[in-house]
């Protein structure tokens, strides 16, 4: 059994987001919590993957076409802290 965190950046932007993309992160929570990240894994539609570059240790799940969960996996612990809950942007910086 794990245990999803939110950091408090999470909980406020929850209340803004769209309906779909709000269902959509509470069944990504359930299954992180039952059957951790290798249940993520599992299921290609959450397209999960470890990232690259400022965010290097942390983890990348697709809520839907645009919206992504960033999340980082503690090691020593049985949990999980969801960092960011985004809207991708494509453009490059």
């Amino acid at each position: 059994m794990w245990d999803v965190y939110e950091h408090r950046k999470v909980t406020r932007k929850i209340s803004r987001l769209p309906q779909e993309v709000l269902k959509r992160y509470e069944k990504w929570k359930d299954i992180l919590e039952v059957s951790g990240p290798g249940g993520l894994r599992l299921i290609k539609g959450f397209r999960d993957e470890a990232l690259r570059g400022e965010w290097k240790g942390h983890r990348s799940s697709r809520l839907n076409q645009q919206y992504r969960v960033i999340y980082k996996i503690e090691k020593d612990k049985l949990f999980v802290l969801v960092m960011e809950l985004t809207p991708h942007v494509y453009k490059r910086k």
